[in-house]
């Protein structure tokens, strides 16, 4: 299983003496790579573990998966043996779902909870997309949608190589996003804390409080100014409230 999990999990800088591990699931067509700069900004209580989804980075030649079903209980096998100290985990945009979507699962077949859970720049699970779907559009019009929607680095959007690489990746995510049916089950038995930018125009303030009914724990909310990608922008700031959160439970 330990063969199988360093497939997903990574541990650019590992820490067996760490007292928790932080999971980070990246952003729709992001790499574990993304998570990197936060080595620079965590105390080394906390061991920084990003995870790595198939088709892209060092698995970019896998294919990518299109069902948050399928790729929750892949995540789950591969994440298992790592859950042997207290853990919490974060996603960004689509890693937002993923996560919680995974912390659902760990309680429900294992009740295993991670001390906290960190959602960034994504509406609650319950709320609705209005946009139509975008996955199965040509790919001059998925690009131009890409970037309407600014939920990819602009960066990247510029770079026709590195879009060719991760084009794939970045269709396959949308896929599996616009194709989630939301279930309603138990509220979670760990706290939520909520991030979102202030002038992310596609995440409204109203859509990340929604999260609230998610959890029977404490539940908070922070604004940061920045677009979807505050989490660069406002980095120092975003993990600087994470760490206190964390730091309070040790």
């Amino acid at each position: 299983m330990k063969e199988i999990s360093n497939l997903w999990v990574t541990f650019p800088k590992p820490n067996p003496k760490a007292k928790l591990r932080l999971f980070c699931l990246p952003y729709a067509g992001g790499s574990a790579w993304v998570f990197r700069p936060w080595l620079n900004h965590l105390p080394t209580t906390i061991e920084l573990c990003p995870v790595e989804l198939p088709a892209r980075g060092k698995r970019w030649a896998e294919s990518p998966i299109t069902r948050l079903d399928l790729l929750i209980e892949s995540l789950k096998t591969a994440i298992l043996p790592y859950l042997d100290r207290p853990f919490a985990l974060f996603g960004h945009s689509m890693g937002g779902l993923v996560s919680f979507e995974l912390t659902r699962l760990l309680a429900g077949e294992y009740n295993i909870n991670p001390v906290y859970l960190f959602v960034s720049g994504y509406r609650a699970p319950q709320i609705q997309a209005l946009d139509p779907p975008i996955h199965p559009l040509p790919e001059p019009e998925f690009i131009e949608e890409l970037r309407r929607l600014n939920g990819t680095p602009q960066a990247v959007l510029e770079n026709a190589e590195l879009m060719e690489l991760i084009l794939p990746a970045l269709r396959a995510d949308f896929e599996m996003l616009e194709s989630y049916h939301y279930s309603t089950g138990t509220p979670l038995n760990c706290p939520i804390a909520v991030f979102g930018g202030l002038q992310d125009n596609e995440v409204s303030p109203e859509n990340l409080e929604a999260w609230r009914r998610q959890t029977t724990k404490a539940f908070s909310l922070e604004m940061f100014e920045g677009d979807h990608f505050f989490i660069d922008s406002a980095r120092s700031l975003l993990l600087a409230s994470m760490t206190s959160k964390l730091s309070q439970l040790f």
